[in-house]
């Protein structure tokens, strides 16, 4: 496998499958681990973080899960390369910085990846589509138990496992789960719904994680507190917030579709007629669009287009996407060029 392989497939969290597919596009479970006895990467020598790299290296050819799996050294990428596996969600932009010493390791259908030498030794993530955290998390936990056998991980029996930041420390598991709620912002209730999920302390974040503002209604929930609570519990705290927020989603487009049907349809229409004609488009204005016709999709009022297809093109119309599909460096109108060009390709523009 190469890099390039990547471009045209569809990754597992991509395909729109599992339970609330049409709310809910995937499910993550993140494990931070590090090595027992050396420093954390931001504390740790060249030399040191090239030695950690070898041993997770030589670890993960003795498990199966890795024997179909691409490594990545960063330092043997380009831009545009670390920014395509940003754009795909396989790693963080803080990995693709500073990368002496740094890899990823991506399996075949893109479910499992790890950064090696980010905040903490290795970042293992795990992802599924649609909401089916408890799978993701079944996946997560064999491959760390397999891990364990062979690496002797940082471990406390008072604060759980020992990370380099401290909101990490204890199961130094993150569950996450990516919503599509175009509906309670367009009804004004997600402002809301966000202070109530602070207020039990779950984050909420954009389309690409920490530091990133919502874009294309897409907003991905995730815990805050990993210390003194087991596993289990933090996946049912999830589970229950998470089911929550999909009926309010769902209670808002039913509302929308009684109260406003012609603005609602209106606006998907526009949306969709401005992709399937464009010839000049960004990729912000791309990424809004496409919420609005993937909500029509999934209420029966675009019929036409495969929700596969829009989910696709979220990833598709990124900057680095495009230019590994043209092959060459594209500056930014080449690129709004090209976006049209795709994009009128997948639906029939």
């Amino acid at each position: 496998m190469k890099l390039d392989d990547f471009i045209y497939n569809t990754g597992q969290w991509l395909k729109g499958r599992g339970a609330f597919s049409n709310i809910v596009m995937s499910s993550r479970i993140r494990l931070a681990r590090n090595l027992a006895g050396n420093p954390f990467p931001n504390k740790a020598r060249k030399k040191e973080l090239n030695e950690i790299l070898a041993i997770v290296v030589n670890a993960t050819e003795n498990i199966e899960f890795f024997k179909k799996s691409i490594l990545f050294k960063i330092n043997e990428l380009d831009n545009v390369d670390k920014q395509f596996l940003i754009e795909r969600h396989l790693m963080s932009h803080e990995h693709a910085s500073s990368p002496e010493g740094k890899a990823l390791i991506v399996s075949e259908e893109e479910v499992l990846s790890v950064m090696i030498n980010e905040e903490d030794h290795l970042r293992l993530q795990v992802m599924q589509s649609g909401f089916n955290l408890d799978e993701t998390w079944k996946i997560a936990n064999t491959i760390d138990d397999a891990l364990s056998q062979e690496l002797e991980f940082a471990y406390s029996l008072h604060w759980g496992y020992l990370t380099a930041c401290p909101t990490n420390t204890g199961t130094a598991m993150r569950g996450s789960v990516m919503l599509h709620l175009p509906a309670l912002v367009m009804t004004k209730q997600i402002n809301k719904v966000l202070a109530a999920i602070s207020k039990l302390n779950f984050a909420s974040r954009g389309f690409y994680g920490e530091g990133t503002q919502a874009s294309g209604n897409f907003y991905q929930i995730s815990n805050q507190v990993s210390m003194g609570h087991a596993e289990s519990d933090v996946l049912q705290n999830i589970n229950g917030l998470i089911r929550q927020v999909i009926e309010q989603e769902e209670q808002a487009r039913q509302a929308l579709l009684v109260q406003n049907k012609p603005m609602l349809e209106d606006k998907i229409f526009r949306s969709y007629g401005v992709l399937k004609n464009a010839h000049i488009i960004s990729s912000q204005e791309t990424v809004e669009l496409l919420s609005m016709v993937r909500l029509g999709i999934d209420l029966d009022i675009v019929r036409d287009v495969d929700r596969n297809a829009i989910n696709e093109l979220f990833i598709m119309i990124q900057p680095a996407h495009l230019q590994k599909i043209e092959g060459k460096k594209l500056s930014a109108s080449e690129r709004d060029t090209k976006r049209a060009n795709l994009i009128r390709e997948k639906i029939g523009g």
